[in-house]
């Protein structure tokens, strides 16, 4: 009895504390992003050798071979006119992102992709390959050893795959070559772009700075930006200020929202979402047709032929399903859930009343369907 006291005393506790709690503070480097501190993508296309006969085929990927006798030619071999079918080589592409700041000679990972009929990539080396950006300059050079993501292996009668062996990785693979041209100590102005767009968390973030800074260095221009004034925040550098500004702590305001995976079933909910008045019922039709042909045939060393007699058996069943159930005004979805549980509504028929719920305009929040 003590111990079954203790229990009750504790969800007691925990549903009080839920029910008073409220979001979180989370800090202004988790909701914002810098204007101009950010990273630039990068791609290259490639040559992967040593495969252990898992590369492209070249009768169906050219390219491969005109990638590799560029190659060889670079480094002074003369392929024209020769015939040559290696199984364990492979072309790719090459992708990977520049940081912010990032400085020449550091080294950045890559990621590497087949484009051709290679059926692994294990074990593979990435001849040196330049990564372009977007304006069409090097500003990095891959080349390594390939950790594939996964394996693969076949018989005469079977294979057998296990994740992806068709793409890999090279940690530190590539080397920086070129610079991002950006002097963020020359800014006298900095815009902070929220990632998700709210009147009341901007609000919150101008109100935050200022609070910390004693001073109006942060105002808000819209829903998705608020600008800081550098020169105002008496810091030494923009870098300075940003390392103040970037850990403190706001109460961002979060959108009704639910989202549901149709392929996993799975629903997740916002504690904000709210359900107007409705009354839901569910229940599920289904439909069997099972064909059971009869022989006919004469008796024996009678006139007569062998016929098949089609015999078709055919019903509707439908089950009971949940009733008519009604959701007062005002229930939150996590107590609709609950109620729809106890029901044994499995999760599919779950989301499809939600579907309904929120076509009937009785769920209030933003209804996302993955």
């Amino acid at each position: 009895m003590r111990k079954l006291i203790q229990i009750t005393a504790c969800l007691a506790f925990l549903l009080a504390s839920i029910g008073s709690s409220h979001a979180s503070p989370v800090r202004i480097k988790d909701l914002v992003d810098f204007d101009g501190v950010r990273g630039n993508d990068l791609v290259g296309y490639g040559l992967i050798v040593g495969l252990d006969g898992s590369g492209d085929g070249l009768r169906n990927a050219p390219f491969t071979e005109d990638i590799m006798t560029n190659i060889l030619e670079r480094l002074g071999v003369n392929v024209t006119g020769e015939q040559f079918r290696p199984k364990n080589v492979a072309a790719v592409l090459v992708t990977a992102t520049l940081p912010p700041f990032a400085r020449a000679g550091g080294q950045i990972d890559v990621t590497v992709s087949a484009i051709g009929d290679a059926k692994s990539l294990l074990g593979g080396t990435l001849i040196m390959t330049p990564l372009n950006a977007a304006d069409g300059e090097i500003y990095a050079v891959a080349q390594g050893t390939i950790i594939a993501g996964g394996a693969t292996a076949e018989g005469d009668g079977g294979q057998v795959t296990q994740g992806v062996p068709t793409s890999g990785t090279i940690p530190s693979g590539a080397r920086i070559e070129r610079e991002i041209d950006f002097n963020l100590g020359s800014l006298s102005d900095l815009r902070l772009a929220l990632r998700d767009a709210d009147f009341t968390t901007a609000g919150r973030i101008e109100q935050a700075i200022n609070r910390n800074f004693g001073r109006g260095v942060a105002v808000m221009l819209d829903s998705g930006t608020v600008m800081l004034n550098i020169s105002a925040t008496r810091m030494r550098s923009v870098a300075h200020a940003l390392g103040r500004i970037e850990n403190i702590e706001v109460e961002p305001e979060r959108k009704a929202r639910v989202v549901v995976d149709q392929r996993s079933g799975t629903i997740v909910m916002g504690e904000d979402v709210r359900i107007s008045r409705v009354a839901v019922s569910q229940g599920n039709l289904t439909l069997r047709i099972q064909e059971e042909p009869l022989v006919a045939q004469p008796n024996p060393f009678s006139p007569g032929e062998t016929v098949v007699v089609p015999r078709t058996r055919a019903a509707i069943e439908e089950e009971p399903g949940i009733g008519l159930a009604e959701i007062p005004s005002g229930a939150s979805l996590s107590e609709v859930i609950a109620g729809l549980n106890a029901l044994g509504v499995s999760p599919r028929d779950m989301i499809d009343i939600l579907k309904s719920i929120k076509a009937a305009g009785a769920l209030h929040a933003e209804f996302i369907v993955r």
